[in-house]
């Protein structure tokens, strides 16, 4: 990595701050792209189910569906790669040497957690492996 002037160290008690600033970022990266993964398609789907109802219309319904969880799935992107970017800076700050961001690895890590987590219930819980597990005459 190269600098255009030596950067200034801060003291133990400011990186101990960005360490803490950093941990926070991370964390609400992780948060945002679960919700990539259920809450906001569900949301859009009751949204669109509702929108449905009150316009007597399915189009209506699939078509606000479709472009709200478009509109927010991408502007969650947005906010997520711009996060991503603060947490480089605060890492930097914070002492670390950070070249590449976070976001690719939380993004790999969260589609196998939500996509395990939809495989266990689709086939288990309510496929037909859920027949196994119960009483049937």
């Amino acid at each position: 990595m190269r600098y255009r002037a030596r950067p200034v160290t801060a003291g133990e008690g400011r990186r101990r701050l960005d360490r803490g600033i950093a941990a926070a970022i991370l964390a609400a990266q992780v948060l945002l792209c679960l919700s990539l993964w259920g809450p906001q398609p569900a949301g859009w789907l009751w949204v669109g189910s509702q929108a449905d109802y009150q316009l007597d219309s399915v189009v209506a319904g699939i078509l606000v569906a479709f472009v709200g969880m478009m509109a927010t799935l991408m502007g969650t992107l947005a906010l997520l790669k711009r996060l991503d970017h603060w947490w480089k800076l605060t890492r930097r700050a914070a002492g670390h040497e950070q070249k590449q961001g976070a976001l690719e690895r939380i993004f790999v890590v969260t589609l196998v957690i939500a996509g395990s987590g939809f495989g266990f219930w689709f086939f288990i819980l309510e496929g037909p492996g859920s027949s196994l597990f119960t009483q049937q005459a």
